[in-house]
């Protein structure tokens, strides 16, 4: 035998894709006629149809002789095949995959909106990322979905799959209702439940979901902009604290320090009156609080923080400092 007639001889799925799910085996000639083995890799499966009708699927790799009567319609089908011209045509051979699928994105086509148990606010939360899943139900899923289309991709399976999870997402997520400050700590468990939420709708189309992921989530612009407000207003709080003042003088003595920073004369002025407030802030005993150490180290130390925070100027914090070096 030729070594052309020895190609000929012999049906397998040739220049595989990995974003390939099933393709038709297109017949050059007369390979399907003169075929004697059909030979499937690791992770490959095969349909056979004959007259739009299934006939049999090969599920395990391996090289199937044609000729052999391991299988009673192939060997039928090959005298018919021999004795009718033209008769190749109404068979069809269809490869699939039957590796694991990895790395299938998704992400949530709207924002998710519910109000969030810290802040108590109404936040809309996005997400996205990918997951893997292997086919279950090869004969199902060419007989409902594929159709007889000569080649069904990953991108057409995505777009099945995330127009079906994605209300059960969204209805988990909705109803869960991580906070804002909670959800990057807690991806891993909505992973896990989303898996779990998600299970009946790969089984029902012939898959089985083998791991899910989240790569990342964001807030609209309006929660960020709360959030940051927030923080701000908590630092400022936390700031107060460490210098040992109370968060109003603290506000009055920041509005005081940016009218100072105003061109001018009256800056000028403003800018007395804020070392003055300093002081006073320095030395005085806040209601409700312990009274300040008349200690000149606690005082050193309570005005450098106060400088390290923005809260008083270079010339301020030298100014000041000279002051109370020069009581000791």
């Amino acid at each position: 035998m030729g070594l052309i007639n020895q190609f000929r001889s012999v049906i397998q799925w040739e220049n595989t894709n990995e974003k390939e799910l099933f393709i038709k085996f297109t017949d050059r000639g007369d390979e399907i006629k003169n075929a004697s083995k059909l030979i499937l890799q690791p992770g490959q499966g095969c349909i056979l149809t004959y007259e739009g009708k299934i006939e049999s699927v090969f599920d395990e790799e391996g090289i199937y002789d044609l000729k052999s009567a391991n299988k009673p319609f192939l060997t039928t089908l090959k005298k018919f095949l021999s004795l009718h011209e033209g008769s190749e045509h109404v068979m069809g051979i269809w490869f699939y995959r039957k590796a694991n699928i990895l790395n299938m994105r998704w992400g949530t086509r709207v924002p998710i909106a519910y109000t969030d148990p810290i802040y108590t606010f109404p936040i809309q939360l996005s997400a996205f990322g990918n997951y893997s899943i292997k086919i279950t139900k090869p004969q199902w899923f060419f007989e409902n979905i594929i159709a007889g289309e000569e080649v069904y991709c990953h991108s057409d399976l995505k777009e099945v799959f995330i127009s079906r999870v994605t209300q059960p997402i969204t209805d988990y997520l909705a109803n869960a209702k991580f906070s804002f400050v909670d959800i990057d700590s807690n991806l891993n468990t909505i992973a896990s439940e989303i898996k779990e939420k998600t299970k009946t709708v790969f089984t029902e189309l012939g898959f089985k979901i083998l791991d899910f992921r989240i790569e990342g989530s964001q807030f609209d612009k309006e929660t960020l902009n709360r959030i940051a407000k927030i923080s701000d207003v908590q630092a400022e709080v936390l700031a107060s604290k460490i210098a040992g003042v109370e968060f109003t003088e603290m506000q009055q003595l920041k509005a005081m320090r940016d009218a100072a920073n105003n061109e001018g004369g009256a800056g000028m002025v403003m800018g007395m009156g804020v070392g003055m407030q300093t002081g006073n802030l320095l030395n005085q005993k806040p209601q409700d609080q312990k009274q300040v150490s008349d200690n000149p180290i606690e005082k050193l130390k309570k005005l450098k923080e106060m400088f390290e925070m923005d809260l008083i100027t270079q010339i301020e914090y030298t100014e000041m400092k000279k002051a109370i070096l020069h009581k000791m």
